[in-house]
């Protein structure tokens, strides 16, 4: 068997459940209500951050009961590993950008580089406003610098995979949310 799906199986195996199916739904749903009643007169543009936004950004959107678009944007800081480094840009949307509102759907807010950087492209692009939205938020022992309009839960400071968040590029599929036990 490959070393690295054996690893990713362990991991799999030995990770704790933080929050269920049930309860990202739910916070799913308070979010997606948040969202409606502050952006649905706002003719907005949504980005999805591929990839970890796309389970957000999927089960988010049919929650939106006002019209829309979507577009998508790739900046990574991770690309599969397991920590982050310079900011990489690998696509960015081919919408515009100028006097829009703009939501930018992500799975997590972690030290909040990525974010940040895309916020501020948008702005660049010439956004009318820019908000955020993310599945999680990461609770660290610092400042970050950005803070996320809609959240759906906190999580604690451990490495996690599930709804959009991976391990090695693998487990974004997990239905729940889980905390390493240990990051190999």
């Amino acid at each position: 068997m490959n070393p690295l799906l054996e690893e990713i199986r362990l991991v799999e195996q030995q990770a704790l459940l933080l929050h269920s199916e049930a309860e990202v739904e739910a916070a799913l749903d308070d979010m997606a209500a948040h969202i409606n009643r502050t952006l649905a007169d706002s003719n907005l543009l949504v980005l999805c951050v591929i990839n970890g936004g796309i389970i957000a950004a999927g089960k988010l959107l049919p929650r939106l009961n006002f019209p829309l678009t979507l577009d998508s944007i790739h900046a990574s800081r991770y690309r599969n590993a397991t920590s982050g480094s310079d900011i990489h840009w690998l696509y960015k949307p081919t919408t515009s950008l100028a006097g829009r509102s703009v939501l930018i759907i992500d799975d997590i807010l972690d030290e909040g580089h990525t974010l940040h950087a895309i916020a501020d492209y948008c702005l660049d692009q010439g956004a009318q406003q820019v908000f955020t939205a993310v599945l999680f938020d990461k609770q660290l022992d610092r400042e970050k610098p950005v803070s996320p309009d809609f959240v759906g839960l906190t999580v604690a400071n451990h490495y996690l995979f599930g709804y959009g968040m991976d391990y090695k590029g693998y487990l974004r599929n997990a239905a729940g949310v889980y905390a390493c036990k240990d990051v190999l």
